[in-house]
């Protein structure tokens, strides 16, 4: 083998490595601006939880909520934010659709009908 061409197929196997590697770190650690939820608090990730269904969950208490208090609960209960405007237009979406949501205000919500015990 030319000498040439192994110093140069050697490089791209080192760079594809090495970006491997940093993948992998980059994996392995911290998502910069997330915050570690409390022993024993409720995330959104551990449950497996959408945005709709948090908000579900919020609403289930039978009051309709405006969007700023489904926010702050959500962020209470479950320890992570969610983007206003995407709550909005999930929520919105399946209002449309008549789909376990009613708008009752601007902005505000509540469930069709109560959730069965």
């Amino acid at each position: 083998m030319d000498e040439n061409l192994r110093d140069t197929l050697l490089e791209v196997i080192e760079s594809s490595l090495e970006a491997q590697l940093r993948a992998v770190r980059r994996l392995r650690s911290p998502i910069p601006g997330t915050r570690k939820a409390g022993a024993g608090a409720e995330t959104a990730q551990k449950v497996g939880m959408s945005q709709i269904d948090m908000a579900y969950d919020i609403l289930s208490s039978g009051q309709a909520l405006h969007i700023k208090e489904i926010l702050a609960a959500i962020s209470e209960r479950f320890r992570t934010e969610v983007d206003r405007e995407s709550l909005v237009s999930a929520l919105s979406k399946r209002v449309a659709r008549g789909d376990r949501f009613q708008r009752v205000a601007k902005n505000t919500f509540s469930l069709l009908s109560p959730p069965m015990p």
